[in-house]
């Protein structure tokens, strides 16, 4: 009888405290759901992210890839990488050869501090640790594999946090939860449940670790997507965090399912519209985060688009989040320099319409575009590019025209691969369509195929020029469609391009493509009672902004400019005269921002 009690009071106990943990977990959540973003926050719209680690040493990927999941490439025996990796270091080499080479001898922490702040950025997000588990701090919990014990012999994030705070900018710092080759759990390798160990006994300890070292203003946590919030102890770790910084501490959205907080980090993306919430586009000045050495000089875009990127974000709400990738020895590539002193420059001239602005009720104005081209075959990746410049990566859809002619007599089976939506038409004839809804993450869009395949029959003549069309259209993230074909002597391949023809003639291979797609060519802001309008476009004569009267009393002006100009309201229009603007006197060549002073109709 006693030891049943005994037993009983033990149930008891062990009852009461799993459900005061629950009690617990939802407290802090709601806590920590309930806690109002910081102002700084808000305010700031600009941050510069650092990937820089081991990665940084090959810097190498696909063109269109990743540099700093080198080591996943080889995991999975990306030929590419894998290639390189034999060709330039060794048959024997492997990723932790790397860290003798990661010298970081040119790494100045006050020139990056100088250069992020001459950019006009007033926050800093260095990647702490990335996947592959390497620490730019001395972590205990990571003997041999940290910055200071092997590699720069430098702590490195110690060194960056005390330079950006000499300065008046944030600090704050990425850290990714999950590995990819923790002996508790290798992520992508293990079973996603199988973390508990891997959890509790290293990343935590270490979570922590970084955060009473350093006490980053902002922390970007990822690597979650596999595993829940609870999994994760996120609401737990959240709630300590903001105990341990204080009120000015803030998170991102990436701490796994089932917890809502944080703010928002699309990615290589159009941009999304929220008001509500703090958001930020992220994105590299590259098409990679670490540096990438594969990549096209193309892939960089010019000041213009980066300006143009970054104005559209802040007028729907957000900010950006923009990546460097240092090369190994510590130095920021010169072309990634360069871009920062151009955005900054034009921040200098413009910032009133950016820092602690407001989205207005009409955040841009848009004009429907096209652009044709002859393509060869339909083969496309363009994971979250836009197909061709002037473009949206988002929301743009494509129509190719033209006759196909096959080799032999007989029945083909054609099929499509993509993303989004796509459908073929063949003499007339509805033979594919994929009504497919992209199932990718923001965080998984790295790792993971989420094409759908159709397939259609249809029996052809050889000889014959049959008018061929496809559909494509791409909705949010990455962007692919392959059209593919077979039959009895015929392997699947792609389409070649000598089965397609321009004219029914047969006289020139390839098919006609009109890429369609919304474009931006002006935005609007508020801040401190005025209204600004930034204009992508230079208005030779006038500028006409479909806006409610502000009033006898306004004032326009073009900041950079020292002048007032001249308006007239007609027809629900505010038109600026701008024929006494010169070229000589303009204070920027990339966008325009125009100030009516207190209008009427804030």
């Amino acid at each position: 009888m006693g030891k049943n009690l005994v037993w009983c009071f033990m149930f008891i106990g062990l009852t009461q405290m799993l459900y005061s943990q629950s009690i617990s977990t939802l407290d802090y959540t709601k806590e920590i759901t309930e806690r109002p973003y910081p102002e700084w926050f808000k305010d700031a719209k600009l941050g510069i992210f650092i990937h820089w680690g081991l990665y940084s040493v090959p810097a190498y990927g696909g063109k269109e890839s990743y540099g700093e999941w080198f080591l996943r490439g080889l995991q999975v025996k990306d030929s590419l990488r894998t290639n390189f990796m034999k060709n330039t270091y060794g048959q024997n080499f492997t990723y932790k050869d790397f860290a003798p080479l990661f010298k970081a001898e040119l790494f100045n922490p006050e020139e990056w501090a100088t250069l992020f702040k001459r950019a006009g950025a007033k926050y800093v997000v260095l990647v702490s640790k990335h996947h592959d588990g390497y620490t730019l701090w001395p972590s205990k919990y990571n003997r041999n594999w940290n910055s200071m014990d092997v590699g720069p012999k430098r702590d490195i994030v110690g060194e960056l946090t005390t330079a950006v705070r000499k300065t008046d900018l944030k600090m704050g710092l990425y850290y990714s939860l999950a590995e990819w080759n923790h002996p508790l759990h290798r992520w992508y390798t293990d079973p996603h449940d199988s973390i508990a160990q891997y959890v509790d006994h290293y990343m935590i300890p270490q979570f922590k670790e970084l955060v009473k070292t350093y006490k980053p203003t902002l922390i970007f946590a990822d690597g979650e997507w596999f595993n829940s919030a609870e999994q994760w102890h996120s609401a737990e770790l959240i709630h300590w965090y903001y105990t341990v910084v204080g009120k000015d501490a803030i998170v991102n959205n990436r701490w796994g399912s089932g917890l809502d907080v944080g703010f928002l980090t699309p990615e290589y993306s159009a941009g999304i519209k929220v008001t509500h919430r703090p958001w930020t586009e992220v994105r590299g000045l590259g098409r990679s985060f670490g540096l990438n050495r594969n990549e096209d000089l193309e892939a960089y875009g010019t000041s213009k688009e980066l300006i143009h990127r970054f104005v559209q974000s802040v007028a729907n709400g957000g900010g950006m989040i923009l990546n460097v990738g240092p090369k190994a020895d510590g130095q920021i590539p010169l072309i990634q320099q360069e871009r920062l002193i151009q955005l900054g420059d034009w921040l200098h001239i413009n910032g009133d319409a950016i820092y602690g602005a407001e989205p207005y009720s009409t955040p841009e104005v848009e004009k429907e575009i096209h652009i044709e081209r002859i393509d060869e075959t339909i083969n496309f990746n363009w994971v979250r590019n836009s197909p061709v410049k002037g473009l949206k990566e988002d929301h743009f859809s494509v129509e190719w025209n033209g006759f196909i002619v096959v080799p032999e007599t007989g029945s083909y089976t054609f099929e499509i691969e993509a993303d989004d939506e796509a459908s073929l038409f063949i003499d007339g004839k509805l033979i594919i369509n994929v009504d497919a809804t992209n199932k990718g993450t923001q965080s998984e869009v790295m790792d993971a195929n989420n094409s759908t395949v159709n397939k259609g029959i249809l029996k052809l003549k050889s000889g014959t020029a049959y008018p061929i069309k496809i559909r494509y259209s791409e909705k949010d993230l990455n962007a692919s469609i392959k059209l593919l074909w077979q039959n009895k002597t015929l392997e699947k391949q792609v389409v070649p391009e000598s089965a397609f023809y321009l004219d029914k003639e047969q006289r020139r291979h390839g098919l006609k493509g009109n890429y369609t797609s919304l474009k931006t060519y002006l935005c609007y802001t508020k801040n401190k009672g005025h209204l600004y309008a930034i204009s992508f476009e230079w208005p030779e004569d006038k500028l006409i902004l479909t806006i409610p009267n502000p009033g006898k009393d306004a004032k326009v002006k073009m900041l950079g400019l020292d002048k007032t100009l001249d308006w007239t309201y007609d027809n629900n229009t505010l038109i600026i005269n701008t024929k006494g603007i010169h070229y000589n006197e303009l204070p920027s060549h990339d966008a325009w921002t125009f100030l009516i002073e207190n209008p009427n109709f804030n």
